[in-house]
């Protein structure tokens, strides 16, 4: 097992009828800005029990963060805080609020051009530079809210890059699974891809002895596996609903990354289709995984036979045929949740999609990608080219 640190000071405040406690949670005297996305949480209540819960306070509300915030939209929430004088976030939505509010965090007393922080990647470390904030979680999915990473979106370069550092923690997350069901059918869907895929790129690497790690990342991919389905089809029963709330945060709260060897080229290949093509990003993952694992046979094949063995009971074959059944029944999940598996079920205009793609990760410098550095610009093209 690898060294490592493990640090994560949010609060998690994690089951039914717990917004109240934001009066107690939101520091005394705090001038709030509140967060969040498009109309649901005024359709299904949790607007007004957010602002009942915060009587006293003074709270300037900032709506329309977008699916895949936009740097552009965030930053006017920025000037919101510079001219009202805020001290405190609170962001009520899914991830892609509380990702958009990290940013506002962090940009908010950020000295110079605030884009420089997803141009550099730059970690915050320093909590007096930052906004603290809070969330309130409506959709389960990213884990954003026990996390300190964030994904954000410039639209005028169609660039779709990350930010974070261990200053932009969540104080605390209230996440009550019943909010889930009032969600769509494909908001439900992507959450259980994204998580299921959160848990793939920490652990589809190759063997090593982090025999716990393991265990871990497999139980959350058989609970999804088990119950994924379940949930799409029936949001309102509480067992599935807080089971596939607290999978969602497990997968990515930092936990399962300690002491293992990480991938996460699939996440970086597919922030480039939903920036190019607004492709919901959960959906991005099912297409380029499959094919980023074929692409890789060789040097993911001893992992894949354990997860097969292990998620997907497949015991039986030669290893290259086992390797090959797991990534099948990857494909075959992702279908069966309802999400299609090729760039081409989404847009017409995908042909020069890889040359776009390679163009960008050359300029960038990104060209040794996966746990192995080897996902060269060759492999890159060929992913791409198969997801088609």
């Amino acid at each position: 097992m690898r060294n490592f640190d493990l640090y994560n000071p949010t609060q998690l405040v994690f089951g039914t009828q717990q917004l109240h406690k934001l009066a107690t949670l939101v520091p005394k005297g705090a001038r709030v800005l509140l967060v969040y996305g498009g109309g649901s949480i005024f359709s299904n209540g949790i607007h007004a029990q957010v602002i009942a819960a915060l009587q006293g306070f003074h709270v300037v509300e900032f709506g329309g963060v977008e699916p895949n915030p936009r740097y552009e939209t965030l930053m006017q929430a920025v000037e919101v805080i510079r001219k009202e004088q805020l001290n405190f976030i609170l962001a009520v939505g899914g991830g892609s609020v509380i990702d958009g509010v990290k940013f506002i965090s962090a940009a908010t007393h950020f000295a110079g051009d605030a884009a420089r922080i997803l141009h550099e990647r730059i970690l915050f470390t320093d909590l007096s530079k930052v906004v603290p904030f809070g969330t309130v979680l409506t959709l389960p999915a990213t884990g954003s809210e026990m996390n300190s990473g964030a994904v954000v979106t410039i639209q005028a370069t169609q660039e779709k890059l990350t930010l974070g550092g261990s200053a932009l923690f969540p104080k605390f997350s209230i996440c009550d699974p019943t909010v889930i069901a009032s969600l769509p059918k494909r908001q439900l869907q992507n959450g259980v891809i994204d998580s299921f895929m959160h848990v793939m790129e920490q652990y589809l690497t190759y063997p090593h002895d982090a025999y716990l790690q393991d265990r871990i990342a497999e139980g959350i991919l058989q609970t999804l596996v088990e119950m994924g389905p379940k949930v799409i089809d029936n949001p309102s029963d509480y067992v599935l609903a807080s089971n596939f709330m607290w999978c969602c945060t497990m997968a990515l709260n930092g936990l399962l990354n300690k002491g293992v060897p990480v991938d996460w080229a699939t996440h970086m290949i597919g922030h480039e289709l939903t920036a190019l093509y607004e492709i919901d990003h959960a959906r991005t993952l099912a297409i380029i995984a499959p094919n980023l694992y074929r692409v890789l046979l060789e040097t993911k094949q001893d992992k894949l036979i354990q997860y097969g063995e292990r998620v997907w009971n497949i015991t039986s074959g030669t290893p290259a045929e086992r390797a090959n059944q797991a990534i099948d029944k990857t494909t075959q999940f992702f279908q069966q949740l309802g999400a299609p598996t090729k760039l081409s079920q989404y847009t017409p205009d995908f042909a020069q999609t890889a040359d776009f793609i390679v163009n960008r990760f050359e300029q960038r410098g990104w060209i040794a990608l996966g746990e192995r550095q080897n996902i060269d610009l060759a492999k890159l093209r060929q992913i791409v080219e198969m997801s088609y």
